[in-house]
């Protein structure tokens, strides 16, 4: 996470991918791999769901029961706050630098992640993080194939930020776990609709759910 005096913006999903990103960035930090962030969370939803998983810590494995001690202790944390009102959302677009910023939807298609992008993505010295999946015909995925521009709320916005993909944070079952899924039933379904996925592996698991 280089920020070149911009700001990151990262697309993630408000249950589940967000509080994933906030655990690798704080882990990070204890690691003494980051230093000094500053990591806004611009979801509702996400914000919400932070705070129930943070109220839970006994339900943690050892790692986290570990961070979540190191992160009580308050030394050396990064600066982590929750933006919740729109007018906190729009004032994040007057930072220039130096920003985390994490929102939602995680493909770029809806909510304040499109505010974030429409004003970093013009901006050489900032940097977009691509943390999941990105299905055909989304921004998200416009952008992970490398689009020169794109259009956001009917504006065309050219894209000099670099685009960054972690592709290990998929929480997608692959076709292995799928098909170890289907063998569970005592009689196979009747009829099966394969309707998630790129066409080529969707028709590759139909052919062996059918095969099987």
């Amino acid at each position: 996470l280089h920020v070149k005096r911009g700001n990151v913006i990262v697309p993630a999903f408000a249950v589940g991918r967000t509080q994933e990103v906030i655990y690798h960035l704080h882990h990070l930090t204890r690691e003494g791999r980051l230093h000094d962030l500053d990591i806004f969370v611009d979801s509702p939803m996400a914000s919400a769901v932070s705070r129930i998983t943070m109220k839970h810590v006994a339900l943690f494995d050892e790692a986290a029961r570990r961070l979540a001690d190191w992160h009580a202790a308050g030394q050396d944390l990064p600066n982590l706050r929750f933006v919740g009102s729109t007018e906190e959302s729009m004032a994040l677009n007057r930072v220039r630098s130096g920003a985390i910023i994490i929102s939602a939807s995680g493909m770029c298609d809806a909510g304040r992640i499109k505010h974030h992008l429409r004003h970093n993505l013009g901006r050489a010295e900032s940097s977009v993080l691509i943390t999941g999946f990105q299905a055909q015909g989304t921004l998200g995925r416009r952008l992970v194939d490398g689009a020169k521009r794109v259009s956001i709320f009917g504006q065309e916005i050219p894209v000099h930020a670099t685009i960054h993909t972690l592709g290990g944070f998929s929480a997608h079952a692959d076709q292995p776990a799928l098909l170890a899924w289907a063998a569970g039933f005592r009689r196979p379904p009747r009829q099966t609709f394969v309707v998630h996925g790129e066409e080529t592996a969707a028709l590759a698991l139909a052919e062996r759910l059918r095969a099987e």
